[in-house]
């Protein structure tokens, strides 16, 4: 079973205050397919749960992404969620809190059935 990537999308999520790279990270997911309506699964001879989603989230602390919990922002397919090392931390002035962004990659693929 091979899988065809039918479309990337990408996001990005901020949380402003508390260094939440979970929060960040399902924003991101959040912005990538907001912009993304599929309606193509019929034309193919398949659903919407037929989908396989790749997500690739980018954050300075990946360890810290609760991946299960992201995986929740994708409503169908078979979700796999993957933390890397990326996105930016933006300290505050005073030290004691930061900006954490989250880049998000979601690549949609199919079965071709082979």
């Amino acid at each position: 079973m091979a899988h065809v990537r039918c479309f990337t999308e990408m996001g990005m999520g901020v949380d402003v205050h508390g260094k939440d790279a979970t929060k960040a990270a399902k924003r991101a997911v959040s912005d990538a397919i907001r912009h993304s309506s599929v309606g193509f699964f019929r034309m193919v001879g398949k659903t919407r749960d037929d989908m396989f989603v790749d997500v690739i989230i980018g954050v300075p602390n990946p360890e810290a992404v609760d991946t299960d919990a992201v995986a929740k922002e994708l409503p169908y397919g078979t979700v796999t969620v993957t933390a890397v090392k990326g996105g930016l931390e933006i300290p505050a002035e005073s030290g004691g809190d930061s900006i954490l962004i989250a880049n998000a990659g979601v690549v949609v693929s199919l079965d071709d059935g082979k």
